[in-house]
């Protein structure tokens, strides 16, 4: 596991990035805001190398999501699948999956209650 960002105030976000079985797992910790949304793009949609085809990003250490999240994730989605890949999301708490679900973006994007779940899927 590689510890890329570590939270330094409380809501700050904290993103560790892992691989299981070759799919690239993303554990995400803290609030997604316009303050952090370029450190979220960043570790979904690296600039400094391909993107990866098959992510999943474990949301279930995230208390708040605004707009800026959701962008992103359209975003990497977007890129995921111009490679023939998938983005897939993973644990998303209540008030998040509330969002993901209001904006339609659970239609677009997989969205599973596990990680392993969303491994598997």
């Amino acid at each position: 596991m590689t510890d890329t960002h570590g939270a330094a105030r409380p809501g700050s976000l904290s993103i560790r990035h892992t691989a299981i079985n070759g799919i690239r797992v993303v554990a995400v910790q803290g609030e997604i805001d316009h303050a952090v949304k370029d450190m979220l793009s960043e570790a979904l949609l690296p600039c400094d190398g391909p993107v990866p085809l098959r992510t999943v990003v474990d949301l279930s250490g995230v208390t708040f999501m605004d707009s800026s999240g959701i962008n992103v994730f359209v975003a990497a989605h977007q890129a995921a699948n111009d490679d023939q890949g998938w983005l897939r999301i993973a644990g998303a708490q209540e008030s998040v999956l509330r969002l993901l679900e209001i904006v339609g973006l659970d239609e677009v994007i997989g969205c599973h209650p596990t990680v392993d779940q969303a491994l598997t899927a």
